[in-house]
């Protein structure tokens, strides 16, 4: 597939438009996974990217690619702290406790709702994203991550109630209706 005569397919076009045009948006939405780390959030946007590319060559348009890019994030997200948590875990075992950094060795974050998210667990961070960020219902965030519908209330019942304790501030209705409704990408046939 690729380049035939000097033209490229509709993937690469595709693939070309979304980083032009979109590439700060997904960093941005990525960052907020990532406690704000810039070049872990880059990477998982390029993790996400070649993961949905090399599935999918036909999307109908870059909006309807980056759909499935964001959804890629997320799930990047999710599995990425699994195996840290793993790796974390086995190296905890493997040290002596003198050779563990201190609490001196971490940085502060730059805002207080990066700090705030940071305190979430993986999946309640996920849910608070998708939920708030993206605008998406109880619903579709359990769709997304691929869980019950009460168990993402309840991820975003515990991570609302924390926010709201960290941040001071009231967190809206996890039931209220979203802004904004942002319906999962359809395939076209």
């Amino acid at each position: 597939m690729g380049h035939t005569g000097g033209t490229m397919t509709r993937w690469d076009d595709h693939l070309a438009a979304l980083l032009e045009e979109r590439y700060p948006a997904l960093v941005s939405y990525a960052r907020m996974l990532t406690q704000g780390d810039l070049v872990v959030a880059e990477d998982l946007v390029h993790d996400a990217l070649i993961k949905v590319f090399v599935r999918n060559s036909r999307f109908a348009s870059p909006g309807h690619a980056e759909g499935y890019v964001r959804r890629a994030i997320v799930n990047v997200f999710i599995d990425g702290t699994r195996s840290s948590a793993r790796r974390r875990r086995a190296y905890a075992r493997s040290v002596t406790p003198e050779s563990t950094p201190g609490p001196e060795a971490s940085v502060g974050l730059a805002t207080d709702v990066e700090k705030a998210l940071a305190e979430l667990s993986p999946r309640e961070r996920a849910c608070i994203v998708l939920r708030y960020f993206d605008d998406l219902t109880v619903t579709q965030v359990a769709r997304q991550l691929g869980i019950a519908d009460g168990t993402a209330k309840r991820y975003l019942s515990d991570a609302s109630a924390r926010l709201a304790t960290t941040l001071g501030a009231e967190i809206p209705d996890i039931d209220a209706p979203p802004a904004v409704r942002v319906e999962a990408p359809r395939r076209s046939k």
